[in-house]
C-alpha cells in the first residue's frame, strides 16, 4: 500500500473487530499493510504481549507469570528463539514478536434506549440490594451482594442494567461456568426484549461480539481490554475463577479503569468477608429467599465407613433408609458424592435397589439430558459431584451428601449444596442430610452459616 490510505470500510471493520479487544494480527482478516497503516496513524495500538520483568516473563493477555508456563520455540517470523505463553496458547500463540492489537481511534458505539419489560416484584431485601447496585454503577464503585441461595440474584440486577445501558454504559455479566451463561441468557433477554445482548462461551455463535450487554464465561474475557463500564461477576467464589489468577486478571483487564465492579455470591471468600467487615468493600446483604421462607438447615447422620461399604457393593443402611423414605413420599433427591469413582460405584447399587437413578459429573456428555429427566420427574435420584452445587432448581428436591467429611466439601460447597433444597416457591422446605464417617469443622461451619443467615432474616423481618 506504500503509505496510501486504505478504503474507509477497512477502518470501520477494523474498529468493529478491535474496539475494546486484545487480538493478534493473525485473528484479523485484513492484509498486513492495511493493519500497519492504521498502527502508523495511531488508530491501532500494538502492545508487546510478553513482558520481561526482574522476576521473569509476564503474559499481557492472560496475566500468567509462572515461569514454567513460558517456553521458547524457533520462530519463522523473526528467525529467533521466541518466548511464548503456554497458558493461553489455545487462543492462538502469543509470543515476543507477535503484538497484541487494540483499536485506539475512539469508541463511537451508540445504542437506542432500552426498557425493562420484566414485571416481577422484588422483595424488600432484593429492592434494597437493587438500589445499592444502581448507586455503585453511578459512583463506579465496588460492591459485594452477599445473598443466600435462592434469593433471586439475577432479578436484582435488572434495574441496574437498565440504568447503565440508558446512560451509555456497557455491561458485562461474567460467570465461571458455561451452564450458568446458558441459564442466565434467556432470562436476561426476556427481561430486555429488543436489546442487543450477546452470550459468550466456548462454541457460542456470539463469540467475538461486543454488545451493550454481554453475558460471558470468564474464560472468554481474555480477548477484551477496558471494554466494560460495569463488570458484574456472578458466583465470584466458584471454581475455577476463585482459584485461577489468570481468570481474575481477565475480568480485571476487561473492565475500564474507572468502572463499577459488582460481585454476587452466597458464600464470599474469607478475604472478601474481611474487606466487607472492615468497610473496605461495600456490601449489601440479602439473608432471605424471595419466597420469604427460611433456608433448610442441614442435619448430620453418621453412616459408618461408607467407602468400605461401597467396596463391598453395599449402600450404607442409614443412607438407604433415608432414600426409600423420600421415594415413598415421591420427593426427588440430589445425592452429592465426593468423587467420580464414588459416583460410579453408587449409581449401579441404587439401580439394583430399584431406584430410578443416574449420575452426572463435569465431563459427562449426557449431563444436560439427565438433569432434564430429573427436573421432569422421571428420576428418583440424581447422583452428582459438586458440579451441580449451584443454580439448579427442582420442585420438591431433597438433598443428601454422602461422605460429607471429605475435603472437597468445604464450607462454601456445603452451603451451596444445602441451597438446592426448598428453592421452589411452592415447595419451600426440604430435608438436607450430611451423611458422614466423622463430623468436620466445615460441616459445622456450613450449618452455622445457614443459621446465621436465617437469624439475620428474622431480625430484619424478611421471613414469615
Amino acid at each position: 500500500m506504500a503509505g496510501k490510505q486504505p478504503p474507509s470500510e477497512y477502518s470501520r471493520n477494523l474498529q468493529s473487530l478491535l474496539e475494546s479487544r486484545h487480538l493478534l494480527k493473525s485473528e484479523l482478516p485484513f492484509p498486513d499493510d492495511v493493519i500497519e497503516w492504521h498502527i502508523q496513524k495511531g488508530l491501532i495500538k500494538a502492545e508487546k504481549p510478553i513482558e520481561e520483568t526482574t522476576k521473569g516473563f509476564v503474559c499481557k493477555r492472560c496475566g500468567q507469570d509462572q515461569q514454567v508456563l513460558f517456553a521458547r520455540y524457533p520462530c519463522y517470523a523473526c528467525n529467533k528463539q521466541c518466548v511464548y505463553c503456554r497458558s493461553c496458547v489455545m487462543m492462538g500463540r502469543v509470543s515476543e514478536c507477535t503484538p497484541l492489537l487494540t483499536w485506539k481511534g475512539g469508541d463511537q458505539s451508540k445504542w437506542p434506549p432500552v426498557q425493562m419489560v420484566w414485571e416481577g416484584i422484588l422483595s424488600a431485601g432484593q429492592e434494597k440490594a437493587a438500589r445499592s447496585i444502581i448507586e455503585a454503577i453511578r459512583k463506579k464503585e465496588e460492591l459485594l451482594i452477599w445473598a443466600v441461595c435462592g434469593s433471586g440474584k439475577t432479578e436484582i440486577l435488572f434495574q441496574g442494567i437498565e440504568f447503565a445501558l440508558n446512560h451509555g454504559l456497557r455491561v458485562c455479566i461474567a460467570t465461571p461456568r458455561t451452564d450458568v451463561v446458558l441459564e442466565l441468557a434467556p432470562r436476561v433477554k426476556k427481561a430486555f426484549e429488543g436489546a442487543e445482548i450477546a452470550a459468550l462461551y466456548g462454541g457460542s455463535p456470539d463469540r467475538g461480539m461486543l454488545s451493550p450487554l454481554m453475558i460471558s464465561t470468564t474464560h472468554q474475557l481474555f480477548r477484551y481490554k477496558e471494554a466494560f463500564d460495569v463488570m458484574i461477576v456472578d458466583e465470584v467464589d466458584a471454581f475455577p475463577y476463585s482459584y485461577d489468577q489468570t481468570l481474575q486478571y481477565a475480568v480485571e483487564k476487561a473492565g475500564k479503569r474507572q468502572s463499577a465492579r459488582i460481585y454476587l455470591t452466597a458464600t464470599p471468600s474469607r478475604e472478601m468477608k474481611k474487606r466487607a467487615e472492615s468497610g473496605r468493600l461495600k456490601a449489601a446483604h440479602i439473608p432471605a429467599r424471595y419466597h420469604r421462607k427460611p433456608l433448610p438447615e442441614p442435619s448430620f447422620t453418621w453412616c459408618g465407613n461408607w467407602k468400605k461399604s461401597l467396596k463391598r457393593h453395599i449402600i450404607p443402611l442409614a443412607v438407604k433408609r433415608w432414600l426409600f423414605k423420600h421415594k415413598e413420599q415421591k420427593q426427588p433427591v440430589f445425592l452429592f458424592v465426593p468423587s467420580i469413582p464414588a459416583l460410579k460405584s453408587v449409581v449401579p447399587l441404587l439401580k439394583k435397589e430399584h431406584f430410578q437413578s443416574e449420575g452426572v459429573y463435569a465431563d459427562d456428555p449426557d449431563r444436560n439430558e439427565k438433569v432434564k429427566r430429573f427436573r421432569d420427574g422421571t428420576l428418583d435420584i440424581l447422583v452428582t459431584t459438586t458440579i451441580l452445587e449451584r443454580g439448579v432448581t427442582v420442585k420438591k428436591a431433597q438433598v443428601g451428601v454422602l461422605g460429607a467429611e471429605s475435603a472437597v466439601f468445604d464450607e462454601s460447597a456445603l452451603v451451596q449444596i444445602s441451597g438446592r433444597a426448598g428453592r421452589h416457591p411452592q415447595y419451600t422446605t426440604g430435608d438436607v442430610r450430611f451423611f458422614h464417617f466423622g463430623k468436620t469443622a466445615n460441616m459445622v461451619a456450613a450449618r452455622r452459616h445457614i443459621r446465621r443467615m436465617n437469624k439475620m432474616a428474622l431480625l430484619e423481618n424478611l421471613v414469615d
